[in-house]
């Protein structure tokens, strides 16, 4: 099973669009938040049927840069797994929209124990897949993933805490667009998709193995 995996896109769906035209051998699209910046329902809602076109199941979050009325759109379009799980073969897919709180008052912001309490109600839809694939928008906290141009760790408190109960196969999560790179929580492997406008994604493989490649 391989998956190609994009985050923080910011309105650049034609850049996007023919990475996935480039990885015709993918069997599902992971968009793991901020499709838009600031962008209305609809915005969002063009895109996903936009990604769509390529024939691929796509499995979606929104992000702290999109508006919370996002969800409500997945789901419509059947995309959605936040706080929910979906399967595709062996593989289960689950997620959480939004960040954690900011100093930056962005449209999607929620509770770490709201992140939390989603997580586990996407857990439980796919406890019995043979592999497991976490979908946050927000980076696990103190990690190579969630650091700042300061210094600083900003990822979330939530994220981790599930991640070392849980121990998902790999965590896809985007956010801190200059912490670009893969980490490791245990056997958990994290990958940071990075800013999608540039060019970045990840690539997913999943078999008797699990390969996680951050390209671009």
């Amino acid at each position: 099973m391989r998956f190609l995996a994009f985050t923080d896109i910011h309105g650049a769906y034609e850049r996007v669009d023919q990475i996935i035209q480039s990885e015709r051998d993918a069997d599902g699209i992971i968009i793991g938040g901020d499709l838009t910046t600031y962008g209305l329902p609809a915005e969002g809602e063009k895109a996903i049927r936009f990604f769509q076109n390529n024939g691929m199941p796509i499995f979606a979050v929104a992000g702290n840069m999109d508006s919370p009325d996002f969800d409500r759109k997945h789901e419509d379009l059947g995309v959605s797994i936040n706080a929910k799980g979906k399967m595709l073969g062996e593989v289960g897919l689950f997620g959480v929209s939004a960040s954690p709180f900011t100093p930056m008052n962005t449209p999607y912001e929620i509770a770490e124990d709201e992140i939390a309490r989603r997580a586990e109600m996407g857990w439980n839809d796919i406890s019995t897949a043979r592999w497991k694939i976490f979908v946050p928008h927000a980076p696990p906290r103190d990690t190579k993933l969630d650091k700042i141009m300061l210094g600083r760790h900003v990822g979330s408190t939530a994220v981790r805490s599930f991640i070392e109960q849980h121990h998902p196969d790999v965590v896809v999560c985007g956010h801190i667009h200059e912490a670009r790179g893969i980490d490791t929580i245990g056997k958990t492997r994290i990958v940071n998709c990075g800013p999608a406008g540039k060019g970045y994604y990840a690539v997913i493989e999943i078999g008797e193995n699990i390969t996680v490649e951050a390209r671009g």
